[in-house]
């Protein structure tokens, strides 16, 4: 009776999209740097939360490895550019109904295996709330859901395509 044996080589990532021709990724730091955008606010401790979680997608998402050590296959960086809160819809009395905080990153992304795959490019998302609420009252919330949003982006624009 034949045998047959099959063997394969290479990461796959969960998302089907194929084998990645990586063991290794690093995310640097994401700089908070959106009070140099015109109309920004500063938002403490969002960096090291936007770094984290693009961290965590990734070791989610595929069985890469993450280093710090300088040498991964793939590397992540970049800055946040934005924190803006504006108002969106207005009432009869001339008042905002609704507000909108919009981030935008700029993110760098380096193949070692693969320098085509590099980008340099920008990353957004909003959050919609009622004016009458606070920031403070759906911060949390709000960034749980734009970095879900960026992050994704961040990573299909890197990875799916493989």
């Amino acid at each position: 009776m034949p045998l047959l044996l099959t063997i394969s080589c290479g990461i796959y990532n969960f998302t089907g999209a194929g084998p990645i021709n990586a063991d290794t990724f690093q995310v640097n730091y994401f700089q908070n740097y959106a009070t140099q955008s015109p109309g920004s606010t500063f938002e403490p401790g969002m960096d090291r939360d936007f770094t984290q979680a693009l961290q965590n997608r990734i070791l989610n998402q595929t069985s890469l490895d993450l280093v710090n050590n300088g040498n991964a296959d793939l590397l992540y960086e970049g800055e946040i550019t934005e924190y803006r809160i504006s108002p969106m819809a207005a009432t009869a009395q001339q008042t905002a109904a609704q507000n909108r905080l919009s981030i935008r990153v700029k993110a760098r992304f380096y193949n070692r295996n693969d320098p085509d795959a590099d980008f340099d490019q920008s990353f957004s998302f909003f959050y919609d709330y009622p004016a009458n609420v606070q920031l403070s009252a759906i911060k949390d919330e709000a960034h749980e859901v734009i970095f879900e949003r960026i992050t994704q982006d961040i990573f299909n624009a890197s990875l799916a395509d493989w």
